[in-house]
């Protein structure tokens, strides 16, 4: 009877020390899980602020930006000019009409024509609109063009005594004329400071995050906040020079670009730098320019005029 009360006693006591042992097994795995799930707890909160959208760019931020990005397409194109001919304010008023829907180049090579046979606003205010359409035919739309040149210098001769007048409020009561033509002239012929918003300048300053108008009184107002007024004018070089040359609307040459690492866009286009060079529709430097009498500074920098009409 003992022996039989000493077997129980064993085997209970077996039993015992297995349910221990099988608690603290368990207990250990449990702490090993809860180890190996910590750092992935820990690195939770870094996963989420990683994904959350970075701070809105502040005024002084988008200003400092802006400027910097002025400042490298300066060093960039330090000779950036308009790239219509003209000799006078009437010949770039007339050219910056013409130059729509069409090459600067384009009107480079058709205005030496237009300009020799009607010098004058009261030369082309007596035009025979036949003989003109027939010399603006290469610029396209050349209908339309004809009856903008002869009525804005109808208006010139009628109104301004054959003269350009130097006032914003004047240029766009002229035919064709509208406030991108108006700083054109204003800031090219007359050194009064003026944003062109052109198709270039639209797509760039949005691509930048400079704003996100879309209409062009609007844009010209928000991006000439952002910069004292005497840069306007060169402003307006810079960045459409920019967009001809290596910004462009489809595939922009990222990897090409001076000022990638101030571009919010960045990665929108080619990023390899020797496949981006081959989408730069200019060497570097902007080579070649699109006028045939390019202002000297050009010529010194080691530009070239472009071919007249039916030369290339």
């Amino acid at each position: 009877m003992a022996a039989v009360k000493k077997t129980a006693t064993a085997k209970k006591a077996v039993a015992t020390k297995k349910a221990a042992a099988t608690k603290k097994a368990a207990a250990t795995k449990k702490a090993a899980a809860a180890n190996k799930a910590a750092p992935a707890e820990k690195a939770a909160p870094a996963k989420r602020a990683a994904a959350r959208p970075a701070k809105p760019e502040s005024r002084t931020a988008l200003v400092r930006r802006a400027r910097r990005i002025n400042r490298e397409l300066a060093e960039v194109y330090p000779y950036a000019h308009p790239e219509l001919d003209f000799e006078n304010p009437f010949q770039l008023l007339v050219a910056t009409v013409l130059s729509a829907q069409t090459t600067d180049l384009r009107v480079n090579q058709t205005t030496p024509a237009l300009f020799a046979k009607y010098p004058t606003p009261e030369d082309l205010a007596a035009a025979n609109p036949e003989e003109v359409e027939e010399i603006l035919r290469p610029c396209g739309f050349f209908r339309a063009k004809t009856r903008s040149v002869i009525g804005l210098s109808k208006a010139l001769t009628e109104q301004f005594g054959g003269e350009v007048p130097g006032r914003l409020e004047d240029l766009v009561k002229l035919p064709g004329v509208g406030r991108k033509t108006a700083f054109v002239v204003l800031g090219n012929a007359f050194g009064r400071p003026g944003i062109t918003v052109d198709t270039h300048f639209q797509r760039l300053v949005r691509r930048w995050k400079w704003t996100e108008q879309t209409d062009p009184d609007k844009i010209e107002a928000e991006i000439g906040a952002l910069f004292p007024k005497s840069d306007w004018t060169d402003l307006s070089h810079h960045v459409i020079w920019h967009g001809r040359r290596i910004c462009h609307a489809r595939r922009p040459a990222c990897g090409a670009c001076p000022i990638a690492p101030l571009c919010p866009a960045y990665g929108e286009g080619e990023t390899d730098p020797e496949k981006a060079k081959k989408l730069l529709k200019y060497e570097k430097g902007g080579f070649p320019g699109q006028r045939l009498k390019p202002p000297q500074a050009y010529l010194d920098a080691g530009g070239k005029a472009a071919p007249p009409l039916g030369a290339g």
